[in-house]
């Protein structure tokens, strides 16, 4: 494999999470006076840290949201992952195949690290995920479509930027890889091909992505 590191978004790209988020966000957001509906939710929100939630919200309307907003939110979200929350069909074989290959990989997400974890033991894919390969925005303040949050997964996991190789699924991300320095490989499962904007390649199957690494 050419890269030294494979860096995975998570929601969307590890578990199936963007439907049920998105769904529970858009109606949250018009049950508070703003109407949104899922496919804004997904245009809007799919791929960032919940103060896009809070900035687009406050530009488009002058209004703040409640200020117990991310919590009430999330208590909906992580029930709703216990309910449903099912892995990315594929993506424990692609893990495993990278262990065998002793290829080093992680998590860069924008979701705090707490929705991470929620999602990953529900799942079972915390046992391919110890806690000093999981990164959050909430590690470096601005989330996605900032580079931040991959330079500093880069960065603690000993790896230059240009030998790393990006894995995500919404344009916020793919934004923030390339502008880290970073190759990106587009999951298209959820978002058109042509919104993906820069990257390597896209594919709609996990099972495709070992070799589209190679």
């Amino acid at each position: 494999m050419r890269y030294e590191l494979v860096i995975f978004d998570n929601d969307g790209v590890l578990v199936d999470s963007e439907p049920i988020s998105n769904t529970l966000l858009a109606g949250y957001l018009t049950e508070l006076g703003h109407p949104t509906s899922y496919e804004e939710s997904l245009r809007d929100y799919m791929g960032a840290a919940m103060h896009r939630v809070h900035d687009l919200v406050l530009e488009r309307t002058g209004q703040r949201l409640p200020t117990d907003f991310d919590e009430t939110f999330h208590a909906r979200v992580f029930a709703a992952f216990e309910r449903e929350l099912e892995a990315v069909a594929g993506v424990s074989e692609v893990l495993g195949k990278l262990v065998a290959e002793g290829v080093p990989y992680c998590v860069a997400s924008s979701g705090s690290h707490e929705r991470i974890r929620v999602g990953h033991r529900k799942t079972g894919l915390d046992r391919w995920f110890p806690e000093d390969t999981v990164f959050s925005s909430q590690d470096v303040g601005r989330g996605k479509p900032a580079p931040d949050l991959f330079l500093y997964a880069a960065e603690r996991m000993g790896v230059a930027p240009e030998r790393c190789v990006v894995v995500e699924d919404s344009p916020l991300g793919v934004r923030a890889a390339l502008a880290a320095g970073m190759d990106v490989y587009g999951f298209t499962a959820m978002t058109p091909a042509e919104r993906l904007v820069g990257v390597k390649g896209c594919f709609d199957d996990m099972g495709e992505l070992v070799g589209l690494l190679a």
